[in-house]
């Protein structure tokens, strides 16, 4: 098939998949707990996700990272389920769990067999408010998670340059600490910090329970009166307004470790959903960001890397739903006597070109057909389904906007991505971190130590 034909094909699928989208249904307890339920039987599965408002973003300083350690205690056990009980019943019962942490929420998650979800609804609405804290475990748990942060992010040279950048990129945005913590944070935490956290944000009035599988919703709704409509809500108190404060110049940071190749990261400011004023802003940053880096056949992999031969690898990413202002990041590695000062003059040509002259309609079609391609694919998972509506839900978008993505996507014009590239990524909003690689002396042996949890 032809590329062209290609996109016809995928361009008659907006209305078909739009029109055959499956319902939401949405439920209020009383006690404030939130239920999405989005049935999906073509087979015999169903996800639970439980997402709390809360992650690394609504941390004060002296607790960084105490959103993710919490994620580790909430399986340490309550009264009614002792510690490793949660996933042994899980197991038994031919169901996988799991949790990751994010600068915006915290989440935990089964996917289980239809007749299973009881089980899963039981479990979480015992650790909502049960959960026992105790100084053993938590010490315990400690090393866990410095280890996970030693693998991730210490022995890592990119990781370490990354959080270097970020640190240096936003002023005064909770989004400048990294979401497993500082590690002279991670070391201090007492039993008493988490259970204020606990107790401060782990409530049905600050949570959302998203159901998507193999269920009938009124019964969905039905089994989450039963197990957590009996749970208090608590009073959800505001956090104050952390904005970033005007950047009025370029930042730049030379990072220097052991490492066994240059790198460049840079990264403009830039609104989202939830804080431009146009929203079709934030659309067109996103097809920006897939002309530049969308596969094989974009500027950065086409130009840079096999067609100027200068990077071993080069990308670009946005996101666009995050609580906060985030960044327009682009990044590569030089290739063999190329410079990260030769990719930063590539990189900034790239922004201008898109600054001066209009993509091309077959270009623009190519990554709007690559958006949809990949939003039909991904509809074909329970989680990743649930993944959409709670993440827009939880930042405070409203899950509704999930299923607005693709026509939103479909209606950026090229003048809309000049127009915010001239817009957004200028210079005076611009960071910049070199990693500047040092020898590699020492290899430090390999703890079997870590976390079953993702971050």
């Amino acid at each position: 098939m032809s590329f062209r034909l290609f996109l016809i094909v995928l361009f008659f699928l907006p209305f078909s998949a739009n029109s055959t989208s499956v319902e939401v249904h949405e439920h209020y307890l009383d006690n404030g707990l939130k239920i999405l339920v989005r049935e999906d039987h073509r087979s015999p599965v169903v996800v639970s996700q439980l997402w709390y408002k809360v992650g690394s973003s609504y941390e004060p300083g002296g607790v960084t990272g105490i959103s993710h350690m919490l994620e580790h205690m909430m399986f340490k056990g309550t009264e009614k389920c002792p510690a490793g009980e949660f996933s042994r019943i899980i197991a038994e019962n031919g169901g996988r769990e799991n949790a990751f942490t994010g600068r915006d929420y915290t989440v935990y998650f089964q996917t289980m067999e239809k007749s299973r979800l009881d089980i899963s609804f039981k479990l979480e609405a015992d650790r909502m408010r049960n959960l026992r804290l105790n100084p053993d475990a938590l010490k315990k748990e400690l090393a866990v998670v410095t280890e996970e942060r030693r693998m991730r992010t210490d022995d890592k040279p990119r990781s370490k340059m990354q959080e270097y950048f970020t640190s240096i990129a936003y002023s005064n945005s909770p989004y400048r600490n990294p979401v497993i913590g500082w590690p002279s944070d991670i070391a201090n935490y007492q039993v008493d910090d988490l259970q204020k956290w606990y107790e401060r944000w782990y409530a049905p009035n600050n949570a959302t329970l998203v159901v998507v599988g193999d269920v009938n919703f009124e019964d969905v709704f039905a089994l989450a009166e039963q197990y957590f409509s009996a749970i208090k809500p608590s009073k959800i108190e505001t956090i104050k307004p952390q904005t970033e404060i005007e950047q009025h110049g370029v930042r730049k940071t030379t990072v220097r470790l052991p490492a066994k190749l240059p790198y460049i990261l840079l990264g403009y400011k830039v609104p989202v959903l939830n804080t431009v004023e146009n929203e079709t802003d934030a659309y067109a940053l996103e097809v920006l960001a897939g002309i530049l880096d969308g596969g094989n056949s974009a500027r950065l992999a086409s130009k840079l890397v096999r067609g100027q031969q200068i990077a071993v690898s080069s990308g670009a990413s946005y996101n666009l739903v995050s609580r906060l202002p985030s960044l327009f990041l682009l990044d590569a590695t030089p290739a063999t006597g190329k410079t990260v000062f030769d990719m930063e003059y590539a990189l900034k040509q790239e922004i201008y070109d898109l600054k001066t002259t209009l993509v091309a309609d077959e270009e623009l079609q190519r990554v709007k057909a690559q958006v949809l391609a990949s939003a039909i694919y991904e509809q074909d998972s329970n989680f990743y389904q649930g993944m959409q509506l709670g993440m827009f839900e939880v930042v405070g978008l409203g899950w509704q906007k999930a299923d607005e993505y693709v026509n939103k996507i479909n209606q950026i014009t090229a003048q809309q991505v000049r127009d915010v590239a001239r817009k957004y990524l200028l210079e005076d909003k611009l960071t910049i971190a070199y990693l500047d690689p040092q020898p590699i002396t020492e290899q430090k042996p390999k703890s079997k130590t870590g976390s079953r949890h993702a971050q």
